[in-house]
């Protein structure tokens, strides 16, 4: 077995960790970018990069999918708009007027968002100990946020950029509960490389029009790595990893690593730029753990993708 196939072979619970790893550095480079790059070229190129990187592997089996995307093209339209297009572009344009802090926290509460719509949409609910595992992670979260303060929390304001990034966690939220209509016999790479086509398409002529306005991409030789390492990581592999997860362990349960987010944010800020890691960091990352242990653990069998 090659090792991309192995790697999809592997731990749904390890697939799940990785992604918002990947996810963590992308909001890094993210901001770092965000007043060199405009949001729209930044979500086209990230994109293009991707789809340059996965033609190789993912065409071959493309060929073989042709009668599949030509049945289901419908939900493969809506994935690839909403969870690559729109998703990216309102997070992108976010940081534009927000922090990278801000950014971390609206994700933590992704996974509240995909019980809501779950629950709404599909009538799924969870067990009360799964329950009570979500809010231990919510509340490891927040005292990382929080640096263990009421007051700092209670500080926290939103501004216009937050409202964007909301918007866009919430088309986050609708692609993962949506995922159980990847359509049944497509490769996964085939799967992720139609919808990153159709959702560049969506942003192409957004990106035309910034550029017109007056905010054309510069490249720079950092900007093209960080556009490259982008596409790699928090692109095609987050995404195929996020997609593997979510097919075994269901999207209530999937949603709930997105709280990795800011644990990570914590250790890779230590390890890269020397900032201090505090008790508060600490125990918010056990309790972000302990959280999702115990949901995970009690998880239901998921439903299975609807042919």
């Amino acid at each position: 077995m090659s090792k991309p196939a192995r790697a999809l072979h592997a731990s749904p619970y390890l697939l799940l960790t990785l992604a918002p790893f990947f996810w963590s550095c992308n909001w890094i480079v993210g901001r770092w970018l965000s007043h060199d790059v405009p949001p729209l070229a930044m979500t086209f190129y990230r994109w293009l990069f991707a789809i340059v990187i996965l033609a190789p592997f993912a065409c071959p089996r493309l060929a073989r999918d042709r009668a599949i995307v030509r049945r289901h093209w419908k939900a493969l339209l809506g994935l690839g708009v909403v969870g690559i297009g729109t998703h990216n572009a309102l997070a992108y344009v976010g940081l534009r007027y927000t922090t990278a802090v801000n950014g971390v926290i609206l994700n933590s509460f992704i996974p509240i968002m995909i019980i809501a719509l779950s629950w709404a949409f599909l009538r799924e609910r969870l067990g009360t100990l799964q329950v009570t595992g979500i809010g231990v992670s919510l509340a490891g979260v927040l005292t990382i946020l929080s640096g263990g303060s009421l007051a700092t929390l209670a500080a926290f304001r939103l501004n216009g950029g937050d409202l964007l990034i909301i918007l866009s966690m919430a088309m986050w939220s609708v692609y993962t509960i949506a995922l159980r209509f990847r359509p049944p016999g497509m490769h996964l790479l085939s799967f992720l490389f139609v919808i990153a086509c159709i959702g560049d398409l969506a942003v192409f002529p957004f990106y035309v029009l910034e550029t017109a306005l007056g905010q054309p991409m510069s490249w720079t030789p950092s900007a093209f790595a960080a556009l490259a390492a982008v596409a790699l990581f928090s692109s095609v592999l987050a995404y195929v990893f996020w997609s593997r997860g979510v097919e075994a362990v269901g999207a209530n349960v999937a949603g709930l690593f997105v709280h990795l987010m800011p644990a990570f944010g914590v250790v890779l800020a230590w390890f890269i730029l020397d900032e201090r890691l505090a008790t508060y960091h600490i125990g918010g990352i056990v309790l972000i753990l302990c959280g999702i242990y115990i949901t995970s653990r009690f998880a239901p069998v998921p439903v299975a993708a609807i042919d």
